[in-house]
């Protein structure tokens, strides 16, 4: 039986889900002299509805590369369910006060000593225009089975479904 999804709300749902569960990602962004830059960063809403929001310094030098460019990509990666996903979109720092009282979580404080009045806290918020992801429902061990049959029969291993998704 296949995870293939049978329509767009079915596949950004799956997204959705992944996300969800890796939590952590990597925020890529355009610096000022066209460099790629990541950096790991904390999702703070899993319900995904093609917004993706995280806390920031609005003096950080992301910020201001997402002020100049403004096209960004956030990989996830979950290990454990063998999953992972890229969203590629447009980012803006915004803070609203009512949102960041929703998002906020204690252990942030780590990076916002001052919580939700910490001086130039902000919120990024990409709107994802595209999705990708690879799903391997299989383990570990049969992951690498599949490879070691590719590597004798010479054909790629089918070590999970691949989905692209647009917003």
């Amino acid at each position: 039986m296949s995870n293939e999804p049978t329509s767009a709300t079915e596949a950004r749902g799956r997204v959705t889900e992944l996300a969800r569960a890796a939590r952590i990602c990597m925020l890529t962004t355009i610096a000022l002299d066209g460099r790629q830059v990541s950096r790991p960063m904390g999702l703070q809403e899993a319900e995904f509805d093609g917004d993706l929001w995280f806390f920031a310094s609005a003096d950080s030098a992301k910020v201001r590369q997402i002020r100049v460019n403004p096209e960004v990509n956030v990989a996830f990666s979950d290990q454990r369910h063998h999953a992972w996903v890229s969203i590629s979109g447009t980012a803006t720092d915004e803070f609203d006060r009512a949102r960041a009282e929703r998002l906020w979580n204690p252990l942030l404080t780590a990076w916002f000593p001052d919580g939700l009045d910490t001086p130039e806290l902000t919120l990024i918020k990409v709107h994802a225009s595209s999705a990708e992801y690879w799903d391997s429902p299989n383990s570990t061990v049969v992951n690498l089975l599949g490879y070691a049959k590719a590597a004798v029969t010479g054909r790629p291993p089918t070590a999970g479904e691949n989905h692209e998704v647009t917003y």
